[in-house]
């Protein structure tokens, strides 16, 4: 039995779901580093912070949608486990590291301004 699609289905739901609930979470609080990045302009940190998280959720989903082309044909209950394990836990590694790679450019930058 080929349980690729019922694979996909769940690495897509839970993959959406960790990305939605991290660019929700990063969105929020990234208010503070837009705006010392573009001081006095409230409206202008809103909307660019607006557009990092659009951006974030088409990079991020996109390459959820394209991993699944390297995927290979999953016949066991156990094989589906594993590998929704491994390529769920490659994402969230990955935005992990995105997120700390920001972090260290937008306070580097933010020294050199002071």
């Amino acid at each position: 039995m080929n349980l690729n699609i019922i694979g996909y289905i769940i690495y897509l739901t839970l993959t959406s779901v960790i990305i939605v609930k991290v660019g929700k979470i990063c969105y929020q609080n990234g208010n503070i580093y837009v705006s010392q990045l573009i001081p006095n302009h409230i409206d202008l940190c809103h909307k660019t912070n607006h557009v990092l998280l659009m951006a974030y959720y088409l990079l991020n989903i996109g390459y959820c949608a394209m991993t699944l082309i390297s995927w290979e044909k999953i016949i066991s209950i156990t094989q589906l486990v594993e590998i929704i394990s491994i390529k769920s836990a490659i994402i969230i590694v990955t935005i992990a590291c995105m997120h700390y790679i920001n972090i260290i450019l937008i306070t580097k930058y933010i020294k050199k301004l002071i």
